[in-house]
């Protein structure tokens, strides 16, 4: 069986990284209709570029089309739907009976998957979904592992599980608390993340309602063993380095699976890499039962900024080892560095020297962005990335 890995993409630029990095589909949104209004989306033309891209990679595009729909936000939803599936995107996810109405009045030929905003966690909705014509159902974030399995053994319709990422206090795509507080509504794209701020009682501490991150790489095994067809990361206002971080990780656990060998060190290295990539903990959630208070921040949190990123691979001269580097975060001469790509395997060398683009040798790369050249002693490739050594 083929296992699908779901990543999330913001721009054009982070779609490239997920397929590059071992994704076999992303999500992504539209200007219009879409839960993350907030990231950069994309036009038209956009989703036209990044499908043109993502299948000649073998890779498949999903739209989202998924917000909690009002009278005006219907009256360019049948050009928009109409449009998409001559683009040929691979899905539209969706939540509102009016976008399945519209699919099927406009005889659109693109298969439509049930978003987690219908937060789904029992077979019955999903034997009703599937008698509308969906091929897939996105699973709440808060089915256990004995919801998952009961339902994956009395259906045939496609499931996809979160496995990575935010988890919403509320039940997800269910919140108000973004209307209350800041007047933005989060079940129309405007979500602003009310559940990671701090509140003071007029007392000495800080309070917080915030859940931990969502991180399944313990029980991916399992789940697979489960018959689940796709898993899915969280994140599309998350940064290129998260994207092909999550990405290279996850597809690596999955390939060793499939070829049974998989081993606890790979498990274990995997955490290593996640939980440095993300800046708040993580933990598996609903899977082994209803969570208790581990789930969740209350006396406040401390959220470290990652500076792990600390270049971009442009180019490289494999007669002088010397590669182009747009640097992200300080690197200095003497420092260890790893590199890893979509098809280099992650090594480590020791900077002798940095030039910069005034062809000076200088102690560090300290400017957001400059463009620098150092010797690599082994081959790499444009997009690589250069991160910290990882311990």
């Amino acid at each position: 069986m083929k296992y699908e890995l779901l990543l999330p993409a913001g721009d054009l630029n982070r779609l490239k990284f997920a397929c590059m990095y071992g994704a076999d589909a992303v999500y992504i949104g539209g200007y219009d209709y879409s839960l993350r209004a907030n990231a950069n989306n994309f036009s038209i033309d956009d989703i036209k570029e990044a499908v043109t891209f993502a299948h000649s990679l073998n890779k498949k595009v999903y739209v989202t089309v998924n917000m909690i729909f009002h009278n005006e936000d219907l009256e360019k939803l049948d050009d928009y739907l109409i449009s998409l599936d001559n683009i040929k995107v691979d899905a539209f996810i969706v939540s509102d009976f009016a976008v399945i109405e519209a699919i099927k009045r406009l005889k659109i030929k693109t298969p439509f998957f049930i978003s987690t905003q219908k937060s789904i966690t029992n077979l019955e909705s999903i034997k009703f979904y599937k008698s509308l014509g969906a091929y897939r159902v996105v699973l709440a974030r808060e089915c256990t592992r004995e919801d998952i399995k009961y339902i994956k053994e009395n259906i045939d319709t496609e499931l996809e599980v979160f496995i990575h990422g935010a988890m919403c206090t509320s039940y997800s795509g269910r919140c108000v608390m973004s209307n209350y507080v800041t007047l933005r509504d989060s079940n129309r794209g405007g979500c602003s993340q009310v559940c990671r701020f701090t509140f003071n009682n007029n007392t000495s501490h800080d309070y917080a309602f915030s859940s931990k991150d969502l991180n399944m790489i313990d029980y991916i095994s399992d789940m697979m063993d489960l018959g689940i067809e796709s898993y899915k990361i969280e994140g599309r206002m998350k940064s290129l380095y998260y994207i092909a971080t999550v990405a290279s990780v996850y597809r690596n656990i999955f390939d060793k699976k499939e070829n049974n060998t998989l081993t606890q060190d790979d498990i274990e290295y995997s955490k290593k890499l996640l939980n440095r990539v993300s800046n708040r903990e993580n933990i598996a959630q609903f899977y082994n039962g209803i969570p208790h208070e581990e789930s969740q921040y209350f006396n406040g949190r401390q959220e470290v900024s990652n500076q792990d990123f600390l270049g971009l691979v442009l180019s490289y001269d494999e007669s002088t080892n010397e590669a182009l580097i747009e640097q992200r975060n300080k690197f200095s001469v003497g420092d260890t560095i790893e590199v890893f790509g979509p098809h280099t395997n992650t090594q480590k060398f020791n900077v002798e020297y940095i030039i910069n683009s005034d062809n000076e040798r200088v102690d560090s790369a300290s400017h957001a962005q400059e463009i620098v050249k150092i010797k690599i002693p082994f081959k790499v490739e444009k997009n690589d990335i250069l991160r910290v050594e990882i311990m």
